[in-house]
């Protein structure tokens, strides 16, 4: 079988013993369940799935030797087995699991010895890391069998995954209950996500503020919004020009790119967008910082100074706040499609982006919200 069909077996076998673990041994139970629901790092998740899926489709290989600077016939890759089929995986099942690989997080990159319980791994929480090498031997000293090991780690993330969408679920008919006769006022949705944007973890949630704005707005303005690029790719990587980038409709060269920052905008940063605007395939209009930080007015005029430079190309630092607040009552007959917008891309970014302690934050203060109006 190949990998892909292997994963499909494991998901159809998890479907089928959902409510109940297929694993007998209490400890390892306990084991693999504190690796699958430990929401502070998900990385111990995602290195046992691409071990274990590499001994699958190898059954030769020792599942704790996943680097092949190893080597030996019995070493493999698992950032391969990672990036070629667990990503697809994931996003295909919407697993709670991040969404990029767990080799290259500082514990687990650069390694050339096997991952054996006798070597600790230098991460937290410790356990999470202690209990996944423990898992990884069991399945070495034949203690469990890999694709029973595999199909609990499914079955309790398609678990977590259910939770989660239940809770959100219950959310959302609160928060219908609560929907008064007029939508929120202007003000009110400023508030609203201001407060959520003030919550822990919210580094994700400036580009949903601009991005909302343009869904809301776009017809209205003939143009669109480009689909957003992963929280944690870098520009370089995904040739994007910004975090938001807006073309006109019917086009498909971006006019105008928004860059988010949860820091104060620098000369360093405004050099960085006039390169990227000189580089560009095709001739933009505005680059935009949208900040969360004060902006200092000495970079201000800095990058004001460009608009000649740069044959008519403006660069501008807006208030993330402020832009919201001009945006809705500039548009004030779509503040509720704005605020339905910005809901509905907050709910579908992954908990890698926004977790899932975000989108429930977000949903009780729109309900409180609500419920004083």
């Amino acid at each position: 079988m190949t990998p892909e069909e292997i994963l499909h077996n494991v998901y159809e076998q998890a479907a089928a013993t959902l409510q109940t673990s297929v694993i007998s041994d209490p400890t390892i139970r306990a084991r693999v369940d504190y690796v699958c629901r430990c929401t502070s790092n998900r990385a111990g998740v995602r290195l046992l799935m691409s071990c274990l899926l590499g001994k699958l489709d190898k059954p030769n290989v020792d599942p704790r030797k996943p680097y092949t600077e190893i080597g030996g016939p019995d070493s493999f890759s698992g950032r391969t087995y990672d990036e070629q089929y667990l990503i697809h995986f994931i996003d295909e099942h919407r697993l709670p699991v991040n969404r990029t690989t767990a080799f290259l997080t500082p514990t687990l990159r650069n390694i050339d010895h096997p991952l054996t319980t006798g070597r600790e791994l230098v991460g937290r929480p410790r356990d999470l890391y202690k209990k996944t090498l423990e898992l990884l031997e069991d399945v070495a000293e034949q203690r469990v069998a890999a694709d029973v090991l595999l199909v609990e780690v499914v079955r309790l993330l398609m678990q977590m995954r259910d939770e989660r969408q239940t809770r959100i679920n219950s959310l959302l008919g609160e928060l219908r209950r609560t929907t008064g006769a007029f939508p929120l006022s202007s003000e009110a949705i400023v508030t609203l996500i201001e407060q959520h944007l003030a919550c822990k973890g919210a580094s994700r949630l400036p580009v949903l503020v601009v991005a909302a704005a343009y869904q809301a707005a776009g017809t209205r303005l003939a143009e669109r919004i480009l689909p957003l690029n992963p929280h944690n790719a870098a520009d370089l990587q995904t040739g994007s020009l910004g975090d938001v980038e807006i073309c006109l409709v019917g086009e498909d060269s971006v006019v105008t790119a928004c860059e988010m920052k949860a820091k104060r905008v620098d000369y360093t940063d405004i050099d960085a967008a006039l390169a990227k605007i000189i580089g560009a395939p095709h001739r933009i209009d505005n680059y935009l910082f949208v900040t969360t930080a004060r902006i200092d007015p000495r970079v201000a005029d800095y990058a004001a100074g460009f608009y000649e430079q740069s044959d008519g190309v403006e660069i501008a630092i807006l208030d993330c706040i402020g832009f919201m607040r001009h945006f809705l009552h500039l548009f004030h007959r779509v503040r509720a499609d704005y605020l339905n917008a910005y809901q509905k891309l907050v709910l579908n970014e992954p908990d890698s982006a926004v977790s899932q302690a975000l989108k429930e934050a977000f949903l009780a203060l729109r309900k409180a919200a609500e419920s004083d109006e």
